[in-house]
């Protein structure tokens, strides 16, 4: 059975949700995905060809507004997200995935709660099960059946998160090498990432947070 039965591209007959989008990094292709369990709708960016037979470089990326709208300092999440479209622009082809699962997949409202935790000493992954929360609660098989709709099936994946590459692996993609993306560090996140790395199991070197 395929992994896109919970998966809809949200179209009509006559207007598919699909669109040519320029900006600042490359004219990509946007593409709307409906999901239909939680009622939410992500999207795919794509910038030239998918086919093989070169592995597609993507980005799988969880929203964030305060990253990648507000420009927070207190995460990567926005110099992510920028370095990944730069990365595909300069290759000539790629797909980044944006997911509706803010908070590593908490939601906003708990976010900022785990955020008011953080303040008062908590890291990051404390802050969450302070809350009874999971330290991460992604789950990437809808990345999985995008990448399936996409026809992508082997992909060089720009993450520093090893548990990424696993579950979208568990899922059918073939995931041929890890691209390091370790950017935007600062005195306001050094910390939070010191514990992505230490007791969250990401791929960032000592050094990278110099």
């Amino acid at each position: 059975m395929s992994i896109k039965e919970n998966l809809d591209l949200v179209e009509d007959s006559s207007i598919p949700s699909e669109a040519k989008l320029p900006t600042s990094f490359g004219d990509f292709q946007i593409r709307v995905f409906h999901e239909k369990s939680t009622g939410f709708d992500h999207v795919a960016l794509t910038l030239g060809e998918m086919a093989g037979p070169d592995p597609i470089l993507v980005r799988v990326h969880s929203e964030c507004l305060t990253g990648d709208a507000f420009t927070s300092l207190r995460c990567d999440c926005g110099p992510q997200l920028h370095s990944a479209l730069e990365a595909i622009s300069e290759r000539g082809w790629g797909c980044l995935l944006y997911l509706r699962q803010e908070g590593r997949g908490i939601g906003l409202h708990a976010k900022i709660q785990a955020y008011r935790l953080q303040d008062q000493g908590a890291d990051t992954l404390d802050a969450n099960l302070m809350l009874g929360l999971p330290a991460d609660n992604r789950d990437y098989k809808i990345a999985a059946s995008m990448l399936e709709s996409l026809k992508i099936s082997k992909v060089s994946l720009l993450t520093n998160n090893p548990n990424k590459i696993e579950q979208l692996k568990e899922y059918g993609i073939d995931v041929v090498e890890r691209v390091s993306l370790v950017v935007g560090v600062g005195e306001t996140n050094r910390f939070y990432l010191e514990t992505k790395a230490d007791r969250m199991g990401h791929s960032i070197e000592k050094d990278e947070l110099e």
